[in-house]
């Protein structure tokens, strides 16, 4: 895995994905969140087709961090199973990845 990831994680709320984004850069598992508010999402639920308005959270971290910040999600998350998906990185700007070093965990 390259050293540096974005998760991908789907939240019930623009506030939600705000909270879960707050407390992962405030625990330094991630040096940055973004949150899109609006999507719609399609799925299968417990054997039925849904359809929900949800927000998108998507977290800069380095991947030796990535089990602490699923932990971190998965206890605050409202959702019984989040969506928790990680995406590496094949190229970071050098400046931007010295800058995610100072902000994350050593």
């Amino acid at each position: 895995m390259s050293r540096y990831c974005l998760v991908y994680v789907t939240a019930g709320s623009e506030e939600e994905a705000l909270a879960l984004g707050e407390a992962a850069v405030s625990a330094r598992l991630a040096a940055c969140a973004n949150v899109f508010p609006a999507i719609r999402s399609v799925y299968h639920w417990e054997g039925r087709l849904e359809r929900a308005s949800e927000a998108v959270l998507i977290l800069k971290t380095r991947a030796d961090l990535v089990p602490a910040l699923r932990d971190e999600i998965k206890r605050r998350h409202s959702y019984q199973v989040p969506a928790f998906l990680v995406i590496p990185l094949d190229q970071v700007d050098d400046a931007y990845a010295a800058w995610m070093e100072a902000e994350l965990r050593p």
